[in-house]
């Protein structure tokens, strides 16, 4: 089995309504599918990474490029888990990243996501992230989870309030010839710990793979 040789690939989080696991070739191709038909409206522009606005093909080509990009530089210092977000019939609905660099001394991870058009604002994007979350606080030993948002990215600022991440100043980057300002936030394990948890999450396999982050 694949998951003897990569052990990430037993790991399995799961949610009252959703299962997070790295995605099948089968599967990663109907994630590219999915955010072919589109991750943003077209007067939306989400990502610090303008990699949703050009053509369906590029879209889905991207989906591809960063999910084996994702396998290939997996070190235990910095790794970057990608996992497809699926309902319990097996639809896909996007992807969710947990990162991290020198997390054995840092101990600080980031995420990022994005969801087929036709199932956002469903409460999905927070329940995968809670599910990420309690990957990192309370089965990893990470201290802290950051996020970067656009001020005008209601949705996101909305998730992030609503898992309890708190103001930690700002980001300016450039992206073409244009500087963009993005809030960052941080959640702590010490306020992860005692606010009630957003979803019970059931995370299977990490024994198999606990070496693979450290």
């Amino acid at each position: 089995m694949l998951a003897d040789l990569w052990p990430t690939y037993a790991l399995t989080l799961a949610t009252p309504r959703l299962l997070l696991r790295l995605p099948s070739e089968a599967e990663i191709a109907d994630l590219a599918r999915l955010a072919a038909r589109g991750v943003h409206r077209p007067d939306e522009r989400p990502f610090l990474t303008p990699w949703a606005e050009g053509t369906p093909e590029d879209r889905a080509r991207t989906v591809l490029q960063s999910h084996w990009d994702e396998l290939g530089s997996w070190t235990p210092q910095d790794w970057y888990l990608g996992l497809g977000v699926f309902l319990p019939t097996g639809e896909a609905l996007g992807v969710v990243t947990l990162r991290a660099q020198d997390f054995a001394v840092r101990r600080e991870v980031s995420t990022s996501s994005w969801l087929g058009l036709a199932h956002q604002g469903q409460g999905y994007g927070t329940e995968a992230r809670a599910a990420l979350l309690a990957l990192a606080f309370d089965h990893l030993g990470a201290t802290d989870a950051t996020t970067e948002v656009f001020p005008d990215n209601h949705a996101s600022q909305a998730v992030s309030r609503r898992l309890g991440y708190l103001p930690d100043g700002i980001s300016r980057d450039r992206r073409g010839a244009e500087v963009l300002v993005s809030d960052r936030l941080r959640l702590t394990a010490d306020r992860w710990a005692t606010r009630p948890p957003y979803v019970a999450v059931e995370v299977t396999g990490l024994a198999e793979a606990a070496a693979m982050f450290r």
